[in-house]
């Protein structure tokens, strides 16, 4: 074997049984796992010290191109409207090798912080040009070592009412963007954005992952639209929805029916609790709602559900580390979720059903697949979640790409604690 990670913790993350293991791996992919591998050989051999051994996070709603502009934009609402007005005249400057910069910077923060799949997605239009396509298409290739990066072409600021827009995305496509994606509030025309995007997919055989229904009243929602067409077009398991904070507004009978029919339509849904906690509820002065959708009250009807970043520092959400550990954490508190068995399947968002929704056929704890371990600071998945369990290591095709040390304690002689 190339490497042998021993003494480590994996979960079924639904029952909750963790079992130890060693992990060995033979040309970038899984070998074996098996208890106390005793007089295996290996290249290289790490001990997890009991670790709990996750396959890696998947992000499945982050945007490279415009992270780390917080110093160029004036925020003094933290309303969605300002957010695209000052992220839409930073843009303005942009250019390849800022985005490039900024890109890798956040990159960074998420292989640290043990994120070993993405997608991104990236804007096109009339201002920002292929710009940020040609930047995040190096940094695909710059980081392949330590994530695999898919990209989503979609107009930020419309694409019917933007005219060059829709023959850019369709350029994105033909220079190897994987999946189409949509942003129908900002449109003049939201339906026929969407019916748009529906044929665009078809013609060119991509999946679909729409910006959608991004405010906390219940009027005038969309994603019906996006339901029925899924079905139409025979795109079931091929389509996510991002944000739709409009959930958030319905009551519980209301939102099991909208969460069936997106269930039947094969419609999967990734909410960024960071970003719609800050953005939703502004104008009010007491009784400030939410505004995060309820994910798990969503995936109870069988819907694909991930949990994910969004924005890292900037008008959308002047916050982030890249942390998905985090997310589910803060999702935990945001639904008050009290139960370990809630807790794990908040891990669960950010691992095993994020690769369900970004169709990874080969993501997980199984021989044969890549690969791909983070090693966390702690003994089960529940624990990962309610203690922001800190990534000590990370490997991406059985190669390391992070190490992190624990902390320690310090005390002076008379407090140290006796042997």
């Amino acid at each position: 074997m190339d490497l042998l990670v021993r003494n480590v913790v994996i979960a079924d993350t639904d029952a909750g049984d963790v079992r130890r293991v060693d992990v060995g791996v033979v040309d970038g992919r899984i070998a074996a796992i098996a208890p106390d591998m005793e007089g295996a050989t290996a290249g290289q051999v790490v001990d997890g010290e009991g670790c709990l051994a996750v396959p890696g996070f998947v992000e499945t709603h982050i945007h490279l191109d415009k992270a780390c502009i917080l110093d160029r934009c004036r925020l003094e609402h933290g309303t969605l409207e300002e957010a695209l007005q000052q992220a839409g005249a930073a843009k303005r400057d942009f250019t390849v090798e800022d985005i490039f910069a900024r890109g890798a910077l956040t990159i960074e923060k998420c292989i640290l912080q043990g994120t070993t799949r993405m997608r991104t997605h990236v804007e096109v239009d009339p201002v920002i040009g292929s710009k940020g396509i040609e930047a995040v298409r190096e940094l695909r290739r710059r980081y392949e070592w330590a994530i695999d990066i898919e990209v989503c072409v979609f107009p930020q600021e419309g694409m019917l009412n933007n005219p060059g827009t829709e023959a850019m995305m369709v350029a994105a496509l033909e220079d190897g963007a994987t999946v189409i994606g949509g942003c129908p509030y900002t449109d003049s025309d939201p339906i026929a954005q969407i019916d748009r995007v529906f044929e665009l997919a078809r013609e060119h055989d991509v999946d679909i992952d729409f910006h959608l229904d991004f405010d906390i009243s219940p009027d005038g929602m969309t994603v019906g639209r996006v339901c029925e067409n899924a079905a139409r077009y025979g795109w079931g398991g091929r389509v996510a929805i991002g944000h739709v904070s409009k959930l958030s507004a319905l009551p519980a009978e209301e939102l099991a029916a909208v969460s069936k029919s997106m269930s039947d339509a094969g419609v999967a849904l990734t909410v960024l609790p960071s970003t719609d906690l800050f953005l939703m509820g502004g104008g009010a002065d007491h009784n400030v709602p939410r505004g995060v959708t309820p994910v798990h009250r969503v995936e109870a009807s069988g819907v694909c559900c991930s949990l994910s970043t969004n924005n890292v520092l900037n008008p959308f959400t002047p916050f982030g580390d890249g942390s998905l550990v985090r997310m589910a954490n803060l999702y935990a508190n945001i639904a008050q979720l009290a139960t370990p068995a809630a807790h794990r399947r908040c891990l669960d968002y950010v691992t095993h059903a994020a690769a369900r929704l970004m169709r990874l056929d080969d993501y997980g704890f199984s021989v044969g697949n890549p690969a791909d371990l983070v090693l966390l600071d702690c003994g089960s998945p529940e624990q990962a979640v309610q203690e922001l369990a800190v990534p000590l290591a990370g490997f991406k095709a059985g190669r390391r790409t992070f190490t992190r040390s624990r902390a320690e304690l310090h005390a002076p002689p008379s407090r140290a604690q006796p042997e």
